[in-house]
């Protein structure tokens, strides 16, 4: 855990000093930096992806059906199966167009999903016994030939805008941040990796597949060896590992289209989207807790406790890290996380993949949109409705009329 507080907080100094000594850089010529984000969580993935359709709908309502995410935002960052969304959106395709339209997202999860995570490995007694004493959930064969498949040869160096992709290094026990440009200009991580390996390693899930492993060479013909699991671990929500990046791209003075200067006070956009969680369902307390052994808090009636306690604290804090910089640049507007709080049941699991389930994930995106704008409350840590901002659907339309018009202003210079 201190190797992970640590990122966090130099994420939160790196983003700190962006926002109060701004970086100019006279050959570009943008006004804002705009992040998408998106949270880790397995089939749930279909709650962020239901959200990104709407965005992209009202994107192509501005600017005409051709319009993509990509086409947006200088970074998206994307962890788990909240990468695998990331790259379907900024991976080259047909004529060099983004491979996935957000409208696709959930009927590639639909497809997919009960594959990726077939039940009879999830409730097969053997295979229950196969997880807790011998391996994996699950083989992880599907989900590789899958990706391999789709992404072929494509590298991180050839997105149509910058990821940001978290991973552990479990040999060096250490996150390692998959990103489109080198940011420290040193090449210790190479960016020629291919995207389907840096898809693989994100989405290893401790107990549900195997950690990936791979190798890549980087500066001068050195090969490199990364034994990578979930980047879930270290950054579920990867708002603040995105944060950094810009950051440290302008300090640099790497990230295209970009002009902020001091006194701004639109300096980033940034959308951050969760999977959701079962805050309210309160499924684990401490006089069950007390009485488990290590078993118990790897697997306890069909759900991971200590996962689930580490992802979701982690992605907590990240919102509260960022929704207390943009605020105290009264910038709070410019920052919208929407994230379901109330999930129970089957909607709760990252594995759960039945037809019935993933339509329940479906109907819980479309109705989060008419939910109204939430922030983390800095004293008590809970997400409460923000007064006059109107609903999540409201809210994103408002985000797409700001990212067309930086678009249209960068393209007009």
């Amino acid at each position: 855990m201190e190797r992970i507080n640590f990122l966090v907080a130099l994420t939160f100094l790196a983003t700190l000093q962006f926002l109060l000594f701004p970086i100019s850089n006279a050959q570009t010529k943008g006004r804002m930096a705009t992040v998408l984000s998106i949270d880790g969580g397995g089939v749930r993935g279909i709650i962020p992806g239901t959200i990104l359709g709407n965005l992209e709908a009202k994107l192509q309502e501005l600017d005409g059906p051709d319009a993509r995410i990509a086409d947006y935002f200088d970074v998206i960052a994307g962890t788990s199966t909240g990468g695998l969304v990331a790259t379907m959106l900024a991976a080259p395709g047909a004529n060099n167009r983004p491979m996935y339209a957000a409208k696709d997202l959930t009927s590639f999860y639909i497809e997919h999903s009960p594959k990726i995570f077939p039940e009879s490995s999830r409730n097969a007694f053997g295979a229950s016994l196969t997880g807790l004493f011998g391996g994996p959930k699950y083989d992880g064969e599907y989900l590789k030939q899958l990706v391999e498949g789709l992404l072929g040869n494509h590298t991180l160096n050839q997105t149509l805008t910058n990821l940001v992709i978290p991973s552990f290094d479990l040999k060096r026990l250490q996150p390692v941040i998959f990103t489109t440009k080198d940011v420290d200009g040193n090449q210790i991580l190479p960016t020629t990796v291919r995207l389907s390996d840096v898809c693989l390693s994100t989405s290893a899930a401790p107990t549900y597949f195997p950690p990936h492993y791979f190798e890549a060479k980087g500066a001068n013909e050195t090969v490199h060896s990364f034994n990578l699991i979930d980047g879930g671990v270290a950054a579920n929500n990867p708002t603040l590992t995105a944060l950094t990046h810009v950051s440290k791209q302008l300090i640099l003075g790497k990230l295209k289209g970009l002009d902020v200067r001091a006194g701004e006070s639109n300096k980033m956009l940034v959308v951050s989207l969760g999977s959701g969680v079962a805050k309210q369902e309160e499924k684990y307390n401490a006089k069950d807790a007390a009485a488990w052994g290590s078993l118990s808090w790897l697997y306890n009636n069909g759900a991971t406790p200590l996962i689930d306690v580490y992802a979701d604290a982690g992605a907590d804090m990240v919102d509260f890290h960022v929704s207390t910089i943009f605020k105290s640049f009264a910038n709070d507007q410019n920052y919208l996380r929407i994230q379901e709080d109330n999930l129970a049941g089957d909607a709760s699991s990252v594995d759960i993949s039945t037809t019935k389930n993933m339509q329940t994930l479906m109907q819980i995106g479309q109705d989060l949109l008419k939910k109204p704008v939430s922030s983390v409350d800095l004293e008590t840590g809970r997400s409460v409705p923000v007064p006059g901002s109107g609903t999540n659907e409201q809210a994103l339309a408002r985000f797409a009329k700001q990212l067309s018009d930086e678009r249209k202003f960068r393209q007009n210079k």
